[in-house]
């Protein structure tokens, strides 16, 4: 018999509880995602890297068969997901055409360079870190929030008066519990349009003005609405992913004393293996929509993804999968041997912002450590409240004592 859809929880309340459920049903099974959506939830880490990179498999919302039938609508969250220009949902040629354009303004000499920015950025938090009159401090709002987010503005010139409201603004994108997505997508393209506006007058050494200035091989410019779609997706992917990727190593390290004692005696060497091991054990982006299915793909257990039906990438799911990691795959283990995670995604998609995260991390998570050496958490990690949506992975708070302040 034919098991029922699992409905996902809009609010992401146990996120590695219910992925542990989806991968008891299968390397693929059906769900229910707010709306009501219909889709299928990948959460094998090798049958997902298959369908990454299958010619079969579309981010092109027009091969949906529930966006050909008109059921998407500017009200549901998903919209601000699929009804956008951009590399995010565009593919083939098309997809090609947008890479190339938008790859200038990702070099590693242009990424490097904001090493200096960052680590500013970094020591300037927590100068100003406020400890409540408990003792205490909210390191999520303190310091994993604003730091990717000044970065993200001054990467692209957004004026400091604006930035605010754009970090309100981008993390109600990835708020699937939502009811006023329309006029928050709205207000987000009319912000992006007067930004384009601004740095077409007043060009400057920002990204902004690089991708309105880059042109292919046959001269073509990003059209109007491809340019602000593209600043929509690398300004959300490359704040609040990385607001979560920093919080989250936090979170591991805090309750892992031990490998925070390995870390921080064994130096720079060690940072880059918390940071991957993060992204697979709590991976800042639980499930990515969508893809679409272009013809029938059958599935290795005789199921059948049948074609115009979408497909969920499951990356916290696929990232605890215990054929892929080992029977502890649940456990947080910096030494882990063969780490390989999708976090990022795979194939022509991978996020072109992933070297831009991993400095951040690295930054945040070396300056955090080395100033305040004897951290520790403030409440049982029991009581850490999720981030209200199933897409992202994040703690709404993370409460620490900042013990054994040293300067640097």
């Amino acid at each position: 018999m034919e098991q029922q859809p699992l409905v996902l929880d809009p609010a992401g309340r146990d996120i590695h509880g219910e992925s542990g459920l989806l991968r008891e049903r299968g390397p693929a099974t059906r769900v229910v995602l707010p709306g009501p959506i219909d889709a299928w939830a990948v959460t094998s880490h090798s049958l997902l890297k298959e369908l990454l990179t299958d010619d079969r498999v579309t981010k092109d919302p027009r091969a949906w068969n529930a966006w050909q039938r008109g059921e998407i609508t500017p009200d549901m969250w998903v919209y601000t997901w699929v009804a956008v220009n951009n590399m995010f949902t565009a593919a083939g040629q098309d997809h090609r055409r947008l890479r190339k354009l938008i790859t200038p303004a990702f070099t590693a000499r242009r990424i490097e360079a904001l090493r200096p920015v960052i680590q500013k950025i970094a020591d300037q938090l927590l100068d100003d870190v406020a400890i409540s009159s408990d003792g205490t401090v909210d390191l999520r709002s303190s310091y994993a929030h604003p730091l990717p987010m000044q970065v993200i503005c001054h990467l692209f010139g957004l004026p400091e008066e604006l930035r605010p409201r754009m970090a309100q603004l981008v993390e109600k994108v990835f708020d699937t519990t939502i009811e006023d997505a329309a006029s928050n997508f709205a207000e987000l393209q009319q912000m992006l349009t007067g930004l384009i506006a601004s740095k077409r007058q007043n060009p400057g050494d920002d990204m902004t003005s690089v991708l309105i200035a880059t042109r292919d091989e046959d001269g073509a410019r990003l059209s109007e609405a491809e340019l602000t779609d593209t600043l929509l997706l690398i300004i959300s992917a490359g704040f609040e992913t990385t607001v979560n990727l920093i919080g989250n190593a936090v979170r591991a390290l805090l309750d892992h004393p031990e490998q925070r004692r390995q870390v921080t005696e064994a130096g720079a060497k060690r940072w880059n293996d918390v940071v991957e091991e993060t992204l697979r054990w709590e991976p800042s982006v639980a499930h990515l929509p969508l893809r679409y299915a272009v013809e029938d793909i059958d599935l290795p257990d005789g199921r059948r993804i049948a074609r115009g039906e979408a497909i969920l990438a499951s990356y916290a799911a696929a990232g605890r999968e215990p054929a892929q990691h080992g029977p502890d795959a649940d456990r947080f283990d910096i030494d882990r041997f063969g780490r390989e995670h999708l976090a990022f995604g795979y194939g022509v998609h991978f996020c072109l912002g992933a070297p831009l995260a991993r400095l951040e991390a690295d930054v945040a998570l070396t300056t955090l450590f080395a100033r305040y050496p004897d951290l520790s958490p403030a409440s049982p990690a029991a009581d850490v409240l999720p981030v209200e949506s199933f897409i992202v992975n994040g703690a709404q708070r993370i409460d620490v004592t900042l013990n054994g302040r040293t300067t640097v």
